[in-house]
């Protein structure tokens, strides 16, 4: 056979049918749904149709259900929604992670500590950052309403098939630097739409030191540069993750897999039609300043002279001031891009013995991650330090859930994107790593973590 990538590999697998323009009909193995998939539901009950899979079917209430004054929910629309997904879920019968389940959490943080998330498999939801998915070398990625319910029905998918794109980064990643600057930093390289109709591949001794919290933060914001997905071949790593979570194979079923995860690597000489090379070595802490995650610079540059004035001016920004000089007005710590026990212990680590100059939300990815942050006391560090401990849910990475910035307030966040109006109208977000919002937190200004003074014992 012809030397095939990763991605070839999984797609191969999942073809039914090929039309004459191309396109392929594809099965999908895990279909995750949220309380705003409630438009697709509308559609089968408008065609008497049923869920055709239910046992692929797993739902999660995340996006619009509130982190703070739980159980009660005061939003009466939102309320309904979390109430009609769980009736949806009665109905058609598919496994639902609903707010009083101990698993509840954001849909990218569940699937793949719970396991249902595995090795060369075709995953899709209806939210865009189903990328994140990709880290565990499964093919995976977001689908509107309409595809939503077209995968009820049919537990399938019509796709034309994306090109091929490798990014290989060698290196190592200094001090302080995490896998959220290496996102940045390749959403620069690569530009907001540059990976537009790619499937991203990621390869190198730097993917291959990260941990599978850092790969998922690296996937999950693949979509940035505008790729349909991404990539990363599972190995070691990705086995030991897996091994005994609740929905992985187990005993003899989880060896006989792991030798086929095993062969989920692109072959020698397999085509990618774009390459691209970066060392991690050169990766400095990012935040962005601008209104896309390609606006984007190492923490000790200067706002770009050349900055497009609408953003500038959105941002309220000179052009040529210091990054280290724009002062924050509020800090988040979550989201399904770091939103995991790692990404927490690095913000704590921060934090413990100093105190917040700016208040803060932090809002752990799952409920899950919330107690095993709880055991080990990060919670008290946050609140130590003056923030909030919240419930987890999306929350403050996208203003629909009564987690919001005020107009004008400017945010220092760990989440995935920094829109006009992202985190609330007239927001402004600064996206960097967890370890520089806790940075950030406490000097009231966007800082180098690294250049923070060592506290007195």
């Amino acid at each position: 056979m012809n030397a095939r990538t990763l991605f070839d590999k999984i797609w191969d697998d999942h073809v039914v049918a090929t039309r004459d323009d191309g396109e392929a009909l594809l099965w999908v193995d895990r279909h995750f749904v949220h309380e705003g998939s409630h438009h697709a539901f509308r559609t089968l009950d408008d065609r008497t149709a049923t869920v055709a899979e239910p046992a692929l079917t797993f739902g999660v209430a995340d996006h619009y259900v509130p982190t703070l004054g739980r159980p009660m929910i005061v939003n009466q629309d939102i309320a309904g929604m979390i109430d009609r997904l769980s009736a949806n879920a009665r109905k058609h019968r598919f496994r639902l992670f609903d707010l009083a389940d101990p698993n509840q959490g954001i849909v990218h943080v569940v699937g793949p500590e719970l396991g249902l998330t595995l090795p060369g498999l075709l995953i899709v939801c209806g939210d865009s950052h189903t990328s994140t998915h990709g880290a565990f070398g499964a093919y995976a990625f977001g689908i509107g309403a309409s595809e939503v319910a077209h995968v009820l029905t049919t537990q399938t998918l019509w796709q034309r098939k994306p090109k091929r794109m490798r990014i290989t980064i060698n290196g190592t990643l200094g001090p302080h630097v995490s896998a959220k600057d290496l996102a940045l930093s390749v959403i620069v390289a690569v530009g907001a739409n540059g990976a537009h109709g790619y499937a991203l591949e990621y390869a190198g001794r730097a993917i291959v030191a990260l941990s599978m919290e850092g790969r998922m933060t690296l996937c999950n914001m693949s979509i940035e540069a505008g790729a349909r997905c991404a990539v990363i071949a599972p190995d070691e790593a990705t086995f030991a993750w897996l091994r005994d979570r609740t929905y992985a194979p187990s005993g003899p079923a989880f060896e006989t897999a792991m030798a086929h995860w095993r062969t989920l690597a692109t072959d020698a000489g397999a085509r990618f039609e774009r390459e691209l090379a970066l060392d991690a070595t050169d990766i400095a802490p990012m935040v962005t300043w601008g209104t896309s995650p390609d606006d984007a610079l190492p923490i000790n540059a200067l706002v770009p002279i050349d900055a497009r004035a609408e953003k500038l001016a959105y941002m309220g920004l000179t052009p040529g001031m210091p990054l280290a000089d724009i002062a924050i007005d509020r800090a988040f710590i979550g989201s399904c891009t770091n939103g995991r026990l790692d990404d927490l212990r690095a913000a704590a680590a921060v934090l413990r013995g100093r105190s917040a100059r700016v208040p803060g939300l932090v809002s752990p990815g799952s409920s899950a991650v919330k107690r095993a942050a709880e055991a080990e006391g990060l919670d008290r560090v946050f609140i130590a330090a003056g923030l909030t401990w919240a419930a987890s849910g999306c929350s403050m990475c996208v203003g629909m859930n009564g987690d919001l910035l005020a107009p004008l307030e400017r945010c220092a966040s760990t989440t995935n994107r920094n829109f006009r109006g992202r985190q609330g109208p007239g927001s402004r977000t600064h996206l960097m790593s967890p370890a520089m919002v806790a940075a950030a937190v406490v000097t009231g200004r966007l800082t180098d973590v690294r250049t923070l003074p060592p506290l007195e014992s």
